[in-house]
């Protein structure tokens, strides 16, 4: 029934938001194409009642970055009995932050890098692990504040303890992994493509890298091995339900395979809303299963539901 009415969410006011203006442009005038009766909603404070008055059939979230990706919208919608796309309330906020995620993905035997949660005031004269290691916002993405400290490096990074810093106190500090940039998207129940992210110019997969076009260059399907490949698809699909993730989401992985083929893998993290931008990673994942990118948002807005 392609004459739902569909309410595209995004910009809000998170340090995300122009990836979500790009994210939630593309997503409504494909669904557009599509053949959906499409209302684009700049999220600000007033949502709420901007949505209760539109009554939309389907929320389609394209926010990125808190309010959006933590569970915050999620209530607002579930309290509207408004049917949204991708993972509910507690998924949302459990992936959203760093440590939670990580404890579970732990739990089910994912492979995960020691880190460590501190006060970013803690870690300013003394290393809070040996170098290299990366520090990390618990409750950010897109890279955002994302700072790796190199082996021999003297003392920890001098703007964690600045005025500058604008991501919290509460930072985790994560064991640096060598190797190469993988990353998985799921569907529903089914791990798709694994693709490697090859970051032009840039020593890691930074914000730059994932939203100016050329920042990176994306090799799908990844040039690994066969079972490389299906047990990154395992894992991915297991942390999508260890956490309890819904619709679409995205786990980013390190493998290191300078010392031996089978290597070690790490599981990074969970992206429970993945970009959806032209230059973004799940779209390009799966069209390669198959899936061109109006299916792919046609099928995020009829797997819509609250409760999720």
């Amino acid at each position: 029934m392609k004459s739902k009415h569909v309410a595209v969410l995004l910009g809000g006011f998170s340090s995300e938001r122009p990836v979500s203006l790009s994210s939630g442009k593309a997503c409504a005038d494909a669904l557009e194409k599509e053949g959906y009766q499409v209302t684009r909603v700049d999220v600000s404070r007033d949502v709420g009642s901007v949505l209760a008055e539109l009554k939309p059939d389907v929320a389609f979230n394209a926010l990125h970055g808190p309010f959006g990706e933590d569970g915050t919208i999620q209530g607002i919608l579930e309290y509207l009995a408004i049917p949204y796309t991708h993972s509910g309330v507690l998924a949302s906020a459990l992936a959203m932050n760093k440590e939670q995620a990580k404890k579970i993905a732990k739990s089910v035997g994912i492979p995960v890098a020691e880190s460590k949660v501190v006060n970013r005031f803690a870690i300013q004269n003394k290393h809070p692990m040996k170098p290299p290691y990366v520090v990390k916002p618990v409750n950010e993405g897109s890279s955002f504040g994302v700072v790796i400290v190199h082996e021999g490096q003297s003392h920890p990074p001098q703007v964690i303890g600045s005025s500058d810093w604008k991501y919290g106190d509460t930072v985790m500090v994560e064991r640096y992994v060598h190797g190469r940039e993988l990353t998985c998207a799921v569907m529903g129940d089914v791990a798709l493509g694994v693709c490697e992210i090859i970051p032009t110019g840039h020593s890691f997969y930074d914000y730059d890298s994932k939203y100016v076009a050329g920042g990176s260059k994306h090799e799908c399907p990844a040039k690994i091995s066969p079972n490389i490949y299906q047990k990154i698809q395992t894992l991915t699909l297991k942390a999508h339900q260890a956490i309890g993730c819904r619709g679409v989401s995205r786990s980013d992985f390190r493998y290191d395979d300078r010392h031996s083929e089978n290597g070690e893998i790490v599981w990074l993290e969970i992206n429970t809303q993945p970009g959806m931008t032209p230059t973004s990673l799940v779209p390009e994942i799966a069209a390669q299963a198959g899936h061109s990118f109006g299916d792919l948002l046609s099928w995020m807005v009829e797997d819509a539901s609250c409760l999720r």
